[in-house]
Protein backbone atom coordinates (compact mmCIF):
# COMPACT_ATOMS: atom_id res chain seq x y z
CA UNK A 1 0.00 0.00 0.00
CA UNK A 2 1.58 3.21 -1.11
CA UNK A 3 0.45 6.80 -0.93
CA UNK A 4 -0.94 8.09 -4.16
CA UNK A 5 -1.57 11.75 -3.37
CA UNK A 6 -0.96 14.49 -0.84
CA UNK A 7 -3.98 16.52 -1.90
CA UNK A 8 -7.13 16.69 0.23
CA UNK A 9 -9.21 13.57 -0.31
CA UNK A 10 -12.87 13.57 -1.19
CA UNK A 11 -14.86 12.16 1.74
CA UNK A 12 -16.97 9.96 -0.52
CA UNK A 13 -13.81 8.33 -1.91
CA UNK A 14 -12.62 7.14 1.49
CA UNK A 15 -13.41 3.61 2.62
CA UNK A 16 -13.80 3.14 6.38
CA UNK A 17 -13.44 -0.58 6.95
CA UNK A 18 -13.15 -2.95 9.86
CA UNK A 19 -10.00 -5.00 10.24
CA UNK A 20 -10.38 -8.67 9.35
CA UNK A 21 -7.86 -11.30 10.34
CA UNK A 22 -8.17 -13.11 7.04
CA UNK A 23 -6.42 -10.13 5.41
CA UNK A 24 -3.57 -9.94 7.92
CA UNK A 25 -0.86 -10.33 5.30
CA UNK A 26 -2.08 -7.16 3.60
CA UNK A 27 -3.33 -5.09 6.52
CA UNK A 28 -0.79 -5.72 9.27
CA UNK A 29 2.40 -4.56 7.48
CA UNK A 30 0.62 -1.39 6.36
CA UNK A 31 -0.73 -0.74 9.87
CA UNK A 32 2.72 -1.20 11.42
CA UNK A 33 4.34 1.09 8.87
CA UNK A 34 1.78 3.85 9.37
CA UNK A 35 1.77 3.73 13.17
CA UNK A 36 5.54 3.37 13.58
CA UNK A 37 6.11 6.80 12.03
CA UNK A 38 4.59 8.52 15.08
CA UNK A 39 5.37 6.12 17.91
CA UNK A 40 6.75 7.32 21.22
CA UNK A 41 8.14 3.81 21.78
CA UNK A 42 8.75 0.87 19.46
CA UNK A 43 6.19 -1.92 19.25
CA UNK A 44 7.03 -5.41 18.06
CA UNK A 45 4.65 -7.45 15.95
CA UNK A 46 3.51 -9.22 19.14
CA UNK A 47 1.91 -6.03 20.46
CA UNK A 48 -0.07 -5.54 17.26
CA UNK A 49 -1.16 -9.17 17.27
CA UNK A 50 -2.13 -8.94 20.93
CA UNK A 51 -4.78 -6.41 19.96
CA UNK A 52 -5.75 -7.61 16.51
CA UNK A 53 -6.17 -11.30 17.36
CA UNK A 54 -8.46 -10.54 20.29
CA UNK A 55 -10.15 -7.28 19.32
CA UNK A 56 -9.81 -7.06 15.56
CA UNK A 57 -13.44 -5.95 15.44
CA UNK A 58 -12.40 -2.79 17.31
CA UNK A 59 -9.80 -1.86 14.71
CA UNK A 60 -10.95 0.46 11.93
CA UNK A 61 -9.01 1.60 8.90
CA UNK A 62 -9.34 4.27 6.23
CA UNK A 63 -8.45 3.17 2.72
CA UNK A 64 -8.19 5.25 -0.40
CA UNK A 65 -8.60 3.43 -3.73
CA UNK A 66 -6.52 4.23 -6.76
CA UNK A 67 -8.52 5.71 -9.66
CA UNK A 68 -8.48 2.36 -11.42
CA UNK A 69 -10.10 0.59 -8.49
CA UNK A 70 -12.64 3.25 -7.53
CA UNK A 71 -16.30 2.44 -8.07
CA UNK A 72 -18.70 5.11 -9.17
CA UNK A 73 -22.05 3.58 -8.19
CA UNK A 74 -23.67 5.20 -5.15
CA UNK A 75 -24.62 1.69 -3.97
CA UNK A 76 -21.13 0.25 -4.33
CA UNK A 77 -19.87 0.69 -0.74
CA UNK A 78 -20.32 -2.97 0.18
CA UNK A 79 -18.47 -4.03 -2.97
CA UNK A 80 -15.67 -1.58 -2.25
CA UNK A 81 -15.32 -2.92 1.27
CA UNK A 82 -14.98 -6.47 0.00
CA UNK A 83 -12.24 -5.23 -2.31
CA UNK A 84 -10.34 -3.49 0.49
CA UNK A 85 -7.56 -6.09 0.37
CA UNK A 86 -6.59 -5.00 -3.15
CA UNK A 87 -2.93 -3.98 -3.33
CA UNK A 88 -4.00 -0.76 -5.06
CA UNK A 89 -5.57 0.46 -1.82
CA UNK A 90 -3.69 3.02 0.26
CA UNK A 91 -3.98 2.90 4.05
CA UNK A 92 -4.16 6.47 5.31
CA UNK A 93 -5.54 5.99 8.84
CA UNK A 94 -6.12 3.40 11.55
CA UNK A 95 -7.36 3.09 15.12
CA UNK A 96 -6.66 0.04 17.29
CA UNK A 97 -8.62 -0.60 20.49
CA UNK A 98 -9.56 -3.22 23.03
CA UNK A 99 -12.40 -3.82 25.49
CA UNK A 100 -12.23 -6.01 28.60
CA UNK A 101 -13.17 -6.11 32.29
CA UNK A 102 -10.94 -3.98 34.51
CA UNK A 103 -9.97 -4.82 38.07
CA UNK A 104 -11.92 -1.76 39.26
CA UNK A 105 -15.10 -3.52 38.19
CA UNK A 106 -15.66 -1.48 35.05
CA UNK A 107 -15.92 -2.79 31.50
CA UNK A 108 -13.13 -0.66 30.10
CA UNK A 109 -12.39 0.26 26.53
CA UNK A 110 -8.89 1.32 25.57
CA UNK A 111 -7.74 3.20 22.48
CA UNK A 112 -4.22 1.88 22.02
CA UNK A 113 -3.14 3.35 18.70
CA UNK A 114 -4.36 6.07 16.36
CA UNK A 115 -2.53 7.25 13.26
CA UNK A 116 -3.32 9.21 10.11
CA UNK A 117 -0.89 9.93 7.30
CA UNK A 118 0.59 13.36 7.95
CA UNK A 119 -0.34 14.62 4.50
CA UNK A 120 -4.02 13.85 5.13
CA UNK A 121 -4.44 15.23 8.63
CA UNK A 122 -6.82 18.05 9.41
CA UNK A 123 -9.65 16.52 7.36
CA UNK A 124 -11.59 14.89 10.23
CA UNK A 125 -10.29 11.40 9.49
CA UNK A 126 -8.88 10.79 12.98
CA UNK A 127 -12.06 12.08 14.61
CA UNK A 128 -14.23 9.74 12.57
CA UNK A 129 -12.01 6.76 13.35
CA UNK A 130 -12.16 7.48 17.08
CA UNK A 131 -15.94 7.93 16.91
CA UNK A 132 -16.28 4.57 15.17
CA UNK A 133 -14.26 2.92 17.92
CA UNK A 134 -16.27 4.68 20.64
CA UNK A 135 -19.58 3.68 19.05
CA UNK A 136 -18.43 0.06 18.73
CA UNK A 137 -17.44 -0.07 22.40
CA UNK A 138 -20.68 1.62 23.46
CA UNK A 139 -22.59 -1.05 21.53
CA UNK A 140 -20.69 -3.68 23.54
CA UNK A 141 -21.79 -2.01 26.80
CA UNK A 142 -18.48 -0.36 27.78
CA UNK A 143 -18.53 1.70 30.97
CA UNK A 144 -15.60 3.92 30.07
CA UNK A 145 -12.82 4.40 27.52
CA UNK A 146 -9.27 5.39 28.38
CA UNK A 147 -6.07 6.20 26.50
CA UNK A 148 -2.70 7.87 26.91
CA UNK A 149 -1.19 10.64 24.83
CA UNK A 150 1.94 12.74 25.20
CA UNK A 151 1.47 15.98 27.11
CA UNK A 152 3.09 17.82 24.20
CA UNK A 153 0.69 16.39 21.61
CA UNK A 154 -1.73 19.30 21.53
CA UNK A 155 -3.52 18.12 18.38
CA UNK A 156 -4.30 14.77 19.99
CA UNK A 157 -5.44 16.39 23.24
CA UNK A 158 -7.76 18.76 21.38
CA UNK A 159 -9.24 15.90 19.36
CA UNK A 160 -10.05 13.75 22.38
CA UNK A 161 -11.22 16.60 24.58
CA UNK A 162 -13.64 17.73 21.86
CA UNK A 163 -15.13 14.24 22.10
CA UNK A 164 -15.61 14.52 25.86
CA UNK A 165 -12.44 12.91 27.22
CA UNK A 166 -11.10 14.27 30.51
CA UNK A 167 -7.54 14.38 31.81
CA UNK A 168 -7.43 11.95 34.73
CA UNK A 169 -3.73 11.53 35.46
CA UNK A 170 -0.29 12.79 34.50
CA UNK A 171 2.12 9.89 33.94
CA UNK A 172 5.72 11.06 34.32
CA UNK A 173 8.27 9.43 32.00
CA UNK A 174 5.57 7.07 30.74
CA UNK A 175 7.23 6.35 27.41
CA UNK A 176 10.61 4.75 26.78
CA UNK A 177 11.86 8.01 25.31
CA UNK A 178 11.27 9.64 28.69
CA UNK A 179 8.27 11.70 27.63
CA UNK A 180 5.35 12.27 29.95
CA UNK A 181 1.75 11.36 29.11
CA UNK A 182 -1.75 12.32 30.12
CA UNK A 183 -4.21 9.54 30.77
CA UNK A 184 -7.59 10.55 29.37
CA UNK A 185 -10.93 8.99 30.19
CA UNK A 186 -14.38 9.14 28.65
CA UNK A 187 -17.16 8.07 31.03
CA UNK A 188 -20.01 6.37 29.22
CA UNK A 189 -22.19 5.52 32.22
CA UNK A 190 -23.18 7.44 35.32
CA UNK A 191 -21.28 6.39 38.42
CA UNK A 192 -18.33 4.91 36.57
CA UNK A 193 -15.88 7.47 37.96
CA UNK A 194 -16.38 6.19 41.50
CA UNK A 195 -15.23 2.70 40.46
CA UNK A 196 -12.06 3.67 38.60
CA UNK A 197 -8.59 2.68 39.70
CA UNK A 198 -5.83 3.78 37.36
CA UNK A 199 -3.29 1.27 36.15
CA UNK A 200 0.36 1.17 37.01
CA UNK A 201 1.40 3.65 34.33
CA UNK A 202 3.31 1.28 32.07
CA UNK A 203 3.86 1.87 28.39
CA UNK A 204 3.37 -0.88 25.85
CA UNK A 205 7.05 -1.72 25.78
CA UNK A 206 6.64 -2.88 29.39
CA UNK A 207 3.50 -4.75 28.44
CA UNK A 208 5.41 -6.36 25.60
CA UNK A 209 8.05 -7.66 28.02
CA UNK A 210 5.27 -9.24 30.06
CA UNK A 211 3.76 -10.75 26.93
CA UNK A 212 7.11 -12.15 25.85
CA UNK A 213 7.35 -13.79 29.25
CA UNK A 214 4.23 -15.75 28.35
CA UNK A 215 5.60 -17.06 25.08
CA UNK A 216 6.28 -20.47 26.53
CA UNK A 217 2.54 -20.92 26.88
CA UNK A 218 2.02 -19.72 23.30
CA UNK A 219 4.37 -22.19 21.67
CA UNK A 220 1.55 -24.45 20.56
CA UNK A 221 -0.24 -21.68 18.70
CA UNK A 222 1.34 -20.64 15.41
CA UNK A 223 -0.64 -17.39 15.36
CA UNK A 224 1.75 -15.79 17.83
CA UNK A 225 4.77 -16.05 15.56
CA UNK A 226 5.75 -14.31 12.30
Amino acid sequence: MSASTNAPLKADALQYVQYHGSKEETYLPAIRQLISKDLSEPYSIYVYRYFLYQWGDLCYMVLFPSPSSSLTSSNSMLIRMTQAHDSSQTLIGVVVSKLEPHRSGTFRGYIAMLAVQESHRGQGIATKLVCMAIDAMKARDADEIVLETEVSNTASLKLYERLGFLRSKRLHRYYLNGNTAFRLVLYLKEGTASKRADGDGRGYAAMENEMMGRREGMMGDDRFYP
